[in-house]
């Protein structure tokens, strides 16, 4: 095989964590930069569906490691078997995705490899000496700093929603099954004998197409109620500032921006959000932005395809009973 990029794809009861397809995007443009190939990498148990879609996404290639040892996530196991893969085809660049196993997986994976490893990446560009300079949000999203890896493979984790993937498309790609791989026995310190899965809230901003926010401007939970119900109505999912997360009216799983989760749908509509540095960065992608906010000045207004200034505890009823009106 060609001298590639490895993006290291999450499979997860035969399908793939969203991210994995969402950082096929730069891997391609920097592919082409270089003249590398992007390869989706999968280990797991019946994958094989899984690296097709890859195909669809804009992989040139996939490797598979597919056995039913690898059904429930191991670290160690998935560290062993992606070393020996890095080892036999030697990727210049490794993007893995920021999911709570990605990040247990990176570092371990990254210390076989004898290389670093940039955490929580949000953008990516090749530099004047053709390697990649990462930028990764530090000291709790306030600042964004550029982090070039200077050992070879280059590594990263990447977050969820920095980027856009691919509009799908039926291409068939070659899909090289290395099953002959397996975790190395003196890498296993551990046995997993039972997975446990925990009941909490699941909130998949990442994937929502329309997405209501609120924010400090809310005054209150009781009126932090009507985002939910615009939301609702829209069928779309709630999203907040740190603010309202701080003071308990929801939880952190809605949190976007820095310190939350950068998301990108159709439609985003800010209620009683001023605009801080650290939420935009997180929704600044989305197509289409509605801002509601009674200071005409606010930050907000400045990424806002449509802003209107007034008291967002007016303005979202009549927005509600308007859409209720139009369904009548």
């Amino acid at each position: 095989m060609d001298k590639c990029i490895f993006v290291v794809m999450e499979a997860v009861d035969g399908s793939v964590k969203n991210v994995g397809f969402e950082m096929i995007t730069p891997a391609k443009e920097i592919a082409a930069a270089k003249g590398l190939k992007t390869v989706a990498v999968l280990v797991g148990n019946d994958v094989a569906e899984a690296a097709k879609l890859a195909g669809n996404y804009g992989a040139d290639a996939a490797l598979t490691v597919d056995d039913r040892a690898y059904e429930t996530y191991s670290v160690e196991a998935q560290a062993s078997v992606l070393a020996q893969l890095a080892e036999k085809y030697n990727p210049e660049i490794i993007l893995i995705g920021a999911t709570p196993n990605g990040k247990d997986l990176a570092p371990r994976l990254a210390v076989k490899l004898n290389t670093g490893c940039a955490s929580d990446v949000t953008a990516m560009k090749l530099n004047e000496e053709g390697k990649i300079a990462f930028t990764c949000p530090v000291y709790g999203g306030t600042i964004l700093a550029e982090n070039v890896v200077e050992t070879v493979p280059q590594m990263a984790t990447v977050r969820g929603g920095a980027f856009k993937k691919a509009e799908a498309s039926e291409k068939e790609i070659e899909i090289i099954c290395e099953d002959e791989i397996a975790a190395k026995v003196d890498d296993l310190k551990t046995k997993i004998t039972d997975v446990v899965k925990e009941i909490s809230e699941s909130v998949n901003l990442e994937d929502a197409e329309v997405i209501v926010a609120g924010g400090r401007g809310m005054g209150s939970e009781e009126n932090f109620a009507l985002v939910k119900e615009l939301a609702d109505l829209l069928g779309g999912v709630v999203g907040a500032t740190r603010a309202p997360i701080e003071s308990g009216w929801i939880s952190r799983a809605h949190q976007i921006g820095q310190s939350g989760k950068i998301v990108a749908p159709k439609l985003y509509i800010a209620c009683g959000i001023s605009g801080a540095t650290q939420h935009v960065t997180g929704m600044v992608g989305s197509d289409y932005i509605v801002a509601i906010n009674k200071d005409e000045d606010a930050p907000i207004f400045d990424v806002a395809n449509v802003g209107i200034v007034g008291n967002v505890l007016q303005v979202i009823p009549e927005m509600i009973a308007e859409i209720k009106k139009m369904r009548a």
